[in-house]
């Protein structure tokens, strides 16, 4: 898909990222713990997270701020760079979960040289309940027109 490169002037405060939506397996899980090296048994072994008070294998949290960083630049692509990026976890996530992952513009501000965009972001599961939540990016534009 080409599209313009998203330019500073061209961004609204209270504009909305275009939502992305993750449907969880633990196959994608064991596929994420293997690209980053992170074999924790809670998050594919169903005996282990049972036996730690789970009803199956959760989620890795920076699997989630994974996504996070996929809403931001799956929004700016080649045009900015994403400068920070900050989440909690606030509830378990598990295999058959689907999760939306959203965003909105709260400030824009030019700052030592930088077009830099402040953005809320937020993961909601399948019933709407917020699984990560507060979280906030920072991005600069490579352009203000």
């Amino acid at each position: 898909m080409n599209r313009m490169p998203l330019a500073f002037n061209d961004v609204a405060v209270g504009e909305a990222l275009p939502s992305l939506v993750k449907p969880i397996t633990l196959v994608n899980m064991v596929v994420y713990a293997a690209a980053v090296w992170d074999f924790i048994p809670l998050h594919f072994d169903r005996d282990y997270a049972q036996r730690r008070g789970l009803p199956q294998p959760c989620v890795d949290g920076q699997m989630l701020g994974a996504f996070l960083a996929q809403v931001v630049t799956d929004w700016i692509g080649e045009a900015g760079t994403v400068k920070t990026l900050t989440f909690r976890l606030r509830e378990f996530v598990y295999p058959g979960d689907t999760l939306t992952c959203k965003g909105r513009v709260i400030n824009k501000r030019a700052q030592d040289g930088e077009y830099l965009l402040d953005c809320k972001l937020w993961i909601e599961n399948q019933m709407g309940v917020k699984v990560v939540t507060p979280a906030r990016a920072t991005v600069a534009l490579l352009s203000q027109a």
